[in-house]
């Protein structure tokens, strides 16, 4: 695969949105608050600024590659702190009353080690050369995530569940309009930023482009 390829991928991997949280997630105190009222459109623009600092991160790889991973890391962290709002604020109560269902804490528990696997790049920090092929930081990075995936679907499922007809009936169930708006949005604007950094990457400069100019000064 092509260097332009390859980011062409990277590209179309960084999207997402957050609709289930608000309409089953919020703690039943905040419905219908400022916060409710504001979380998708920020959720949205969220979903906007990560897509765009992950994808820029690409291009600073190879003349600033410590600044390339913390855009990146930070472009995964800073949405899911921010959906997970919520999701924390009942976590946190329900600890305080010693009744958390499983299936929240796994999902949290997850997320947590996905950032922490994908930032530290262990276990092969450890063992330079013994995880190439297996047990890779980025396969396990993507297990982790797809098992915490798993698990927050289990969760919007067991609270669809329970509070379905409680919402139904007090109309706060988002509309299909309001459902399929932010979603189109995020789509489109996501789009439209992978287009823009594909058609880039012309500017950008190859991986080897650094150490030939490098080694040509030091011929010099």
């Amino acid at each position: 695969m092509s260097t332009r390829a390859r980011h062409i991928c990277y590209f179309f991997d960084y999207a997402g949105s957050a609709l289930a949280y608000s309409a089953y997630v919020f703690p039943d105190e905040w419905l219908s608050s400022t916060f409710h009222h504001c979380y998708v459109p920020i959720a949205v623009f969220n979903t906007v600024v990560s897509t765009s600092l992950s994808c820029y991160s690409r291009f600073l790889e190879v003349e600033r590659p410590r600044l390339s991973k913390v855009s990146r890391t930070l472009a995964f962290v800073y949405p899911y702190l921010f959906d997970s709002i919520p999701l924390f604020y009942r976590v946190g109560r329900a600890l305080l009353r010693a009744a958390v269902p499983g299936t929240r804490t796994s999902h949290t528990a997850f997320a947590f080690l996905t950032c922490f696997i994908f930032a530290t790049h262990l276990p092969e920090r450890l063992a330079p050369g013994h995880f190439d092929y297996i047990g890779h930081s980025h396969q396990v990075f993507h297990v982790c995530g797809i098992l915490g995936t798993h698990f927050q679907m289990e969760a919007i499922m067991l609270d669809m569940s329970e509070r379905h007809e409680r919402l139904l009936a007090t109309s706060l169930l988002p509309s299909a309009l309001q459902t399929l708006a932010p979603m189109g949005t995020c789509m489109a604007i996501g789009l439209a930023v992978i287009g823009l950094c594909s058609a880039s990457l012309r500017f950008m400069p190859e991986p080897g482009h650094k150490t030939s100019h490098t080694a040509t000064r030091l011929r010099v």
